[in-house]
């Protein structure tokens, strides 16, 4: 890949960012084939951070999970509905998530946001991090609740969801006596970054 590309390419990750913010052999097979002419293979990119090996949804639920001063600053990892996009310096990949689950990663908030359609693991930032947060995702075609619960909110601020993918769903949440209610969706198209939701 020529650095004029590589550098797009780069450009691109941190944009989707900005604006969002031990594997199974099957997993195995589908890292390699993500590996595209000019990219790295993801390990080579995670392995400075401890996080090769692991699967795609292993590396959202630790990135997610660390305290925002132990996430690496030089690694943009994208959550996209299909894929996370991993980009460090001049290298970048894309690790496949799970066909059968869609991640939704959440922040809500009371006083400020920030606008987000691609979540960003390593530089989203949302309002209530360490809170509690009562959350239900009601999918609208069968009734079924999906999440029901207390979850707190990772120290960025944002609660991530793992869903069942091609769904129309709705969310409820409840803070200090607040409360929001918004539509969502986790078709291919759909976005992974939701910080609409104002509690009041």
């Amino acid at each position: 890949m020529t650095t004029v590309l590589r550098t797009m390419a780069a450009a691109a990750a941190l944009a989707l960012a900005i604006a969002g913010c031990s594997a199974s052999s099957d997993e195995d097979s589908a890292r390699e084939a993500s590996v595209g002419a000019g990219q790295e293979s993801p390990d080579a990119i995670l392995a400075p951070y401890d996080l090769d090996g692991l699967s795609g949804r292993e590396v959202v639920d630790t990135l997610e999970a660390m305290p925002i001063d132990q996430r690496p600053a030089d690694l943009m990892a994208s959550v996209q509905p299909t894929e996370l996009l991993l980009t460090s310096g001049d290298m970048e990949a894309a690790l496949p998530l799970p066909d059968d689950a869609y991640y939704l990663s959440v922040a809500p908030y009371v006083d400020q946001t920030h606008p987000c359609a691609m979540h960003s693991l390593t530089t989203c930032r949302g309002e209530l991090g360490g809170q509690d947060v009562t959350v239900e995702v009601l999918d609208d075609a069968t009734g079924e609740i999906l999440v029901d619960g207390i979850r707190t909110a990772a120290d960025n601020g944002f609660i991530g969801l793992w869903l069942p993918r091609d769904i129309d769903a709705t969310i409820t949440l409840e803070y200090d006596g607040k409360s929001a209610v918004t539509s969502i969706s986790t078709g291919a198209d759909a976005e992974t970054c939701l910080t609409t939701m104002q509690l009041r």
